[in-house]
């Protein structure tokens, strides 16, 4: 059974749109922000560059690799992309790939 994650909207509530998020590590300036708010998704390699983890805690490295945002973890996977000195964290719903939060959230 998937779990879905509900995007939340401005003022709190959820929209029920699974999403997912990756990381363009040309970007990445290997700060290590998005591992300190959410080390269960994100993880730094040993090239310093910020990665996302499998649901099974398996890095993902191959370039554009999404993973699903867990419903615990959202609203630190999205204080990430805020947060991200790079701008390099996209937040995208699953539905029609449009990006919800990051550097090309409309």
């Amino acid at each position: 059974m998937t779990v879905q994650q509900k995007a939340p909207t401005d003022d709190g509530a959820q929209t029920g749109d699974p999403l997912e998020v990756w990381i363009d590590q040309d970007l990445c300036t290997g700060d290590g922000i998005c591992v300190q708010y959410a080390p269960d998704v994100f993880e730094l390699d040993i090239d310093g560059l910020a990665y996302v983890k499998s649901p099974g805690d398996e890095l993902l490295q191959s370039p554009g690799a999404t993973t699903p945002v867990p419903l615990p973890l959202l609203r630190d996977v999205v204080d990430s992309a805020k947060e991200c000195p790079g701008d390099c964290i996209h937040v995208r719903r699953v539905a029609d790939q449009v990006e919800v939060y990051g550097p090309d959230a409309e």
